[in-house]
């Protein structure tokens, strides 16, 4: 392991009933990245209010680590799901740990909410303000905590700056494997997701479910290949010789062998990667549309807002975070 590698503490906080899939899930994938390289690497710690839980299976979980006094500045917040239909959090537990959260989660940390997680996130005032999803069956409850939330149902996850919440149970994989995307790069989240066997093109149209590692779903080397060098530099000008050059076949053997395996054009790859780049970019800069357009790899702000409305109902201005939230 580099001496120099960046380390993210990701803290799991369980609750008695965690759905134990909602935590073994996420945290496999997180640990199968450590195992891929080794620039960067997640150390994970599992939290709770109290010393043992039972988890959704009836496995008792114990030596959990109390809640720390203090988060790191860039640690990873996960809050796994519950077993059940209703969530009162009104337990001394539950009470306990709203109020760390509250006082704890800082603008720093990356907060992780799969399943019903979001809903002791809401409790705790963390998605005031924000877009948010949860299981299907508690969309109605995470908007009656808070009217202030922006419910998405029907979404695979959603992000909003530092804060990601899933849907229901697997989801959590799917939201894993964005944030290893994003931390480690989409090359390694498409290969924690082929040894993990997960369906990397789930249906659905969920616009948050990342295209850094849809259409990945293939074991073509070649394809792999081209893949890899535009997520890595999606804003680069790609042509179609140039990407032949890097498979070592031509333009057009290229374009049949992209649309065979990963069932989409080059083109229309390489437009899903530079919109969800310019989305990120919305959300998490004050940039101007001219210079989030040229970041993200289109020639200018008319073609960015072109091709923008061509996937979006809403123009890209209804995308950007309050100015509170944004870096420059």
């Amino acid at each position: 392991m580099k001496p120099d590698a960046k380390r993210y503490t990701v803290y799991f906080l369980l609750m008695p009933n965690t759905l134990l899939l909602d935590m073994a899930g996420p945290a496999d994938a997180l640990l199968f990245a450590n195992r891929y390289q080794h620039e960067i690497q997640f150390d994970l710690k599992f939290i709770s209010p109290l010393p043992q839980i039972r988890t959704s299976v009836g496995l008792q979980l114990g030596d959990l680590q109390p809640l720390p006094q203090q988060l790191e500045p860039d640690a990873i917040l996960v809050l796994p799901g519950l077993v059940g239909m209703e969530f009162p959090y009104d337990q001394p537990e539950d009470l306990l740990a709203i109020r760390w959260l509250r006082a704890q989660v800082g603008p720093g940390n990356r907060l992780v909410c799969i399943c019903s997680g979001a809903l002791l996130a809401a409790h705790a005032g963390l998605l005031s303000g924000r877009s948010a999803t949860t299981h299907h069956d508690h969309c109605k409850d995470l908007a009656q905590i808070d009217s202030s939330i922006r419910v998405e149902e029907n979404r695979i996850f959603v992000e909003h700056g530092m804060v990601s919440t899933s849907a229901g149970v697997t989801a959590g994989i799917d939201l894993a494997l964005h944030l290893i995307s994003q931390l480690a790069g989409a090359a390694i989240a498409a290969a924690v997701a082929r040894n993990m066997l997960v369906y990397m093109r789930r249906a659905g149209s969920d616009p948050q479910l990342s295209p850094w590692v849809m259409h990945r779903n293939h074991i073509h080397p070649v394809v792999h290949r081209v893949q890899d060098a535009v997520t890595k530099d999606p804003a680069h000008p790609w042509s179609l010789p140039e990407l032949a050059d890097i498979a070592c076949t031509s333009s057009r053997h290229l374009t049949r062998l992209f649309k065979t395996h990963a069932g989409i054009s080059v083109q229309e790859y390489l437009t899903g990667l530079r919109l969800s780049l310019a989305s990120k970019l919305l959300m998490q800069t004050g940039w101007s549309m001219d210079r989030v357009a040229q970041a993200s790899g289109f020639g200018s702000a008319r073609q960015f807002r072109r091709v923008w409305g061509n996937f979006h109902e809403e123009p890209p201005k209804a995308y950007r975070a309050p100015p509170a939230q944004t870096r420059h």
